[in-house]
């Protein structure tokens, strides 16, 4: 009964226990009642049988889940039916007091309608491939049936965090176009390369070792018979993408408190939820589905922000007069400082640090996996130019959001938005735009979604890394165990439910940075994997001990320069994926070439995938 009274307390507050309870039992998503072990036979699906007690066994555990997982797939619709209760429920409103109840009801309404009907949609996908997994490959790569306008808008989507909508639309509104300039330079870069040089190889390398994850690519081309690299790729794909997905979870969290006043707890809760209901539904056929419809929304709310942002605050030009009045905040050679008032200069330091943020992609495992499944290698010409021109112009409109912004708080449209408050701007300004009549609700409620969009499209794919991480190379190929396809795919599906439930936890603090979150996640990825990727693809001479050596240095290097290096300030204070990629390609070359080369087996693999 803990859950239940945790429920009761965040979703229906001032509500009796015993009455709260028995909702909750009666219409609750959460798959608790069965651990329990008193429903009635009748109300079990078929074939779950007796639950052991104590749990001793992995294949208790696998009744159990079995148990879960049916109920969660039965209750999926009641998840938005208790996001509607929990915002109509909630007792502030950001939209303004001084409005008539009705007409503020009714604003609510229309974009809460609007975002129910998009999280329908995105559950309908997944039930519509929940049938389509015959086994592990069809649930982490779609079978290797992907076409090109889904690959490259999933992977985008994938990458395109809720910092795109929320990170960094805050960070250019608070400190100028230089950091987040830069940084999109960087990601647009290191985009073009990675689809440039990475992605024909990895996917003609990949599919001759039949190799489904990063991890077991990297076993399988280093002929690792201790399954070392697995193990240590799987743990660093959970340690970091953890973080990653916390960092989602919170931006679903702020979105409707800012908006709704809605408690951020109970938002985050049924937001992971959703995600957690389509992804283990539909595996990666539902993951790249969503993400294309996703990236289609999040265009929409770009695009609608902009033009409705641009014309309150009086006009380009309006926007750009201010800007340019704000020391430091108008060029890519100095950053504003909004406590001071001042500028502090971008030494060039400063801007190979930021743009270091492109080399992440080179290790990003849920990126790589889109290479992996396209359907025909071909046609990845055609997917770098959508994925690279859909990226330029995303990030683009997003840091203009920022600026317009400031414009819109000049204008006296917004008030000012100091520290992590300034990454709800994009919500902002929807509940602006919100005010003008039912269309302009719904619209509102359509960039909203855009940001859930966002939020999703990454959370998603992150969960379906982590998920073949653990069921494939850490339970069946590091300890060995002998899976069935059905309990193989269980053991994927329970750790997206472990992950999501970590990342809430992680994620309960209200005033936690979207951006910083997402910065080290990706800094661990691109330090850990990034050179050791690339080693692999194209330096014949590399083996696996540098790999490991490499992917492990990588990845302590992020820490030790985030926590123990970065703060001494001066030159230490970079961006720590730069020393954390440059780290492991020294490690993985050094320890390569002192250490015995390749056998011939393995260089007449490597020259196969040319």
């Amino acid at each position: 009964m803990v859950i239940f009274f945790f429920v009761n307390k965040v979703i229906f507050p001032g509500a009796r226990p015993n009455r709260c309870d028995a909702c909750i039992l009666r219409h609750s998503p959460f798959p608790i009642i069965f651990l329990h072990h008193s429903s009635p036979s009748a109300s079990k699906p078929p074939g779950t049988g007796s639950v052991p007690g104590g749990l001793s066994s992995f294949w208790g555990i696998f009744r159990v889940g079995r148990t879960v997982f049916w109920k969660m797939r039965r209750s999926c619709s009641k998840t938005l039916a208790l996001l509607c209760f929990t915002v109509v429920k909630s007792r502030q409103s950001s939209f303004g007091k001084e409005k008539s109840k009705g007409k503020v009801s009714m604003t609510n309404v229309c974009i809460v309608a609007t975002i129910v009907v998009y999280l329908a949609a995105m559950l309908a996908v997944g039930f519509a491939y929940s049938k389509s997994n015959e086994d592990s490959t069809d649930f982490y790569l779609g079978g290797r049936k992907m076409g090109p306008l889904v690959t490259a808008m999933s992977a985008e989507a994938s990458d395109m965090s809720s910092w795109l909508l929320m990170g960094m639309p805050g960070l250019a509104y608070l400190t100028g176009i230089a950091s987040p300039g830069w940084t999109a330079i960087g990601l647009a870069v290191g985009t073009w390369l990675n689809w440039l040089i990475v992605a024909r190889r990895l996917r003609r390398y990949s599919a001759n070792l039949d190799a489904i994850t990063v991890p077991q690519f990297l076993s399988l081309r280093f002929h690792d018979q201790r399954n070392l690299l697995n193990a240590l790729g799987a743990v660093i794909i959970i340690v970091f993408f953890v973080p990653y997905t916390a960092s989602g979870f919170a931006a679903c969290g702020k979105l409707f408190h800012s908006l709704f006043g809605v408690d951020y707890m109970a938002a985050m809760l049924v937001s992971a939820l959703i995600i957690v209901g389509y992804t283990i539904l539909g595996g990666f056929r539902a993951v790249t589905t969503t993400d294309l419809i996703q990236s289609i929304v999040m265009s929409m709310a770009l695009v609608a922000v902009l033009v409705y942002g641009i014309s309150v605050a009086g006009g380009w030009g309006a926007v750009v007069e201010n800007a340019q009045g704000i020391s430091g905040y108008l060029t890519m050679m100095a950053s504003h400082d909004a406590a001071t008032g001042g500028s502090t200069s971008y030494s060039l330091l400063d801007i190979v640090s930021t743009m270091a943020w492109g080399l992440g992609y080179f290790g990003m495992p849920h990126i790589l996996l889109r290479f992996m499944a396209i359907e025909d290698e071909k046609k990845l010409v055609l997917s770098r130019r959508i994925a690279t021109v859909w990226v330029v112009i995303a990030m683009t409109a997003s840091i203009i959001i920022g600026m317009v912004g400031l414009g819109m708080t000049k204008a006296g449209a917004l008030e000012f938005l100091s520290g992590s408050s300034s990454e709800t701007i994009i919500v902002r300004i929807a509940s602006l735009i919100s005010a003008h009549g039912i269309l302009a609700a719904v619209l509102a409620g359509l960039i909203l979604a855009g940001i859930l969009a966002a939020t999703m499209s990454t959370a998603d794919s992150q969960m379906l890394a982590a998920a073949s991480s653990v069921s494939q190379n850490i339970l069946q190929e590091f300890a060995h165990l002998k899976l069935t396809e059905k309990q193989s795919l269980f053991a994927a599906r329970l750790t997206i439910v472990c992950v999501s439930v970590v990342g809430v936890v992680l994620a309960r603090d209200p005033n936690s940075s979207v951006f910083g979150i997402v910065s080290f996640a990706w800094a661990g990825f691109g330090g850990s994997y990034g050179a050791v990727v690339l080693c692999a693809l194209f330096w014949k001479r590399c083996n696996w001990q540098g790999a490991l050596a490499g992917m492990l240095s990588g990845g302590l290097m992020v820490f030790v320069w985030k926590y123990l290096i970065s703060p001494l300030g001066g030159v230490f204070g970079i961006y720590e994926l730069l020393p954390a990629f440059l780290t492991s390609l020294a490690i993985c070359v050094v320890v390569s070439l002192v250490t015995p080369a390749p056998t011939a087996d393995i260089v007449a693999e490597f020259e196969a995938a040319k």
